[in-house]
């Protein structure tokens, strides 16, 4: 993807679950379903702008995991921001880089995503500095 588009603004589309934005309806499937969805399984888009972002960087890297599935994380480097995608329990959840004393620490709601290298762990902040992190990935390599 050329990145001169990005430099004046960047788009980044997430899906989530958003009820009280979702205004569009999406195509009616060939056969109508037994229940209506509940409001709350309602799939919308997002368009974030990013003004003025320099040097725009747009990257997936899909990452194994010890103890969960593996899966893949889209980075946006976009100076100043530096935001990562992660899928949380089925939704998209925007992670933004805070400061960190080695490698990247990105933070949403209360996860952290903590990548060095081509190391990463995701935790759960509640549940204390000692509980185990959530998924302990690398870097997904196909070169033997």
């Amino acid at each position: 993807m050329p990145l001169p588009r990005l430099l004046a603004s960047l788009f980044v589309l997430a899906a989530f679950s958003a009820p009280a934005i979702a205004q569009e309806e999406a195509a009616a499937p060939a056969e109508p379903p037994a229940a209506a969805a509940p409001a709350s399984s309602v799939q919308s888009a997002i368009t974030l702008t990013l003004s003025g972002a320099r040097n725009a960087e747009r990257r997936v890297i899909a990452y194994t995991c010890e103890n969960s599935d593996g899966f893949s994380v889209e980075y946006i480097n976009a100076v100043p921001n530096f935001l990562a995608l992660l899928p949380i329990e089925g939704e998209t959840m925007i992670f933004n880089a805070v400061i960190s004393a080695s490698g990247v620490r990105y933070v949403a709601a209360q996860y952290e995503w903590w990548t060095e290298g081509q190391e990463a762990t995701l935790r759960d902040l509640t549940q204390g500095e000692d509980a185990e992190p959530l998924a302990s990935c690398s870097e997904f390599s196909n070169i033997p």
